[in-house]
């Protein structure tokens, strides 16, 4: 691997930085007075009469293994397969990892965000075009964006299922370049991730 000109490594400081305030952010998210509170856990209280029991209990516990080895390492290369767990102040509601990297001059960013509600119900996405067949309903927006020269690609696929949202974002752009990374690529690695994170749920 080349090594990086001293400019290329100041850019990517605030990259890290900015990945490191994505996972603060979700906290604090979390923590947010007007948030809707997490019910009582669907196992110990009985659901209203004629109300369907949802679907699933939690999101999965370990949200840095929902995705295989070699899709982490196709989407993110250079990543380490282990991932950053995002924490939450309700576990058994909300989970979720992010993995990034850069390979030689080439970042990617992955994130997979679990919110998982205590009362059924289908759930409907706003905006985005549909992904048809994943899910109750599942939509994708894309974007790029520009900072100083450089330009990076970020797909957001959110899907309902039930009583549970998987959210799944996926970036990346060239450093070298300064190019977005490819449209196609960004679109169908995003998809991909959110089918392997929604099957994870039924275990």
């Amino acid at each position: 691997m080349r090594s990086l000109p001293l400019t290329l490594v100041a850019r990517l400081l605030p990259v890290a930085v900015l990945a490191a305030a994505g996972v603060a952010m979700t906290t604090s998210d979390d923590s947010d007075t007007s948030a809707t509170p997490a019910g009582p856990s669907p196992q110990t209280s009985a659901p209203a009469t004629g109300a369907a029991a949802p679907r699933y209990a939690k999101p999965p516990e370990e949200a840095c293994t929902v995705l295989p080895e070699s899709m982490i390492k196709d989407l993110v290369p250079g990543a380490k397969p282990t991932g950053n767990e995002l924490k939450s102040s309700d576990l058994n509601r909300r989970t979720g990892c992010s993995w990034h990297a850069l390979d030689d001059f080439d970042y990617r960013w992955l994130d997979i965000a679990y919110d998982v509600k205590s009362v059924a119900g289908k759930q409907k996405s706003e905006g985005g075009s549909a992904v048809p067949g994943l899910g109750d309903d599942a939509s994708v927006t894309e974007k790029t964006t520009k900072d100083d020269d450089q330009d990076i690609r970020e797909a957001v696929v959110t899907v309902h299922q039930d009583n549970a949202t998987v959210t799944v974002t996926y970036n990346g752009g060239d450093f070298e370049s300064h190019k977005a990374a490819d449209s196609d690529d960004i679109r169908k690695g995003a998809i991909g991730a959110a089918k392997k994170a929604l099957a994870a749920l039924d275990g």
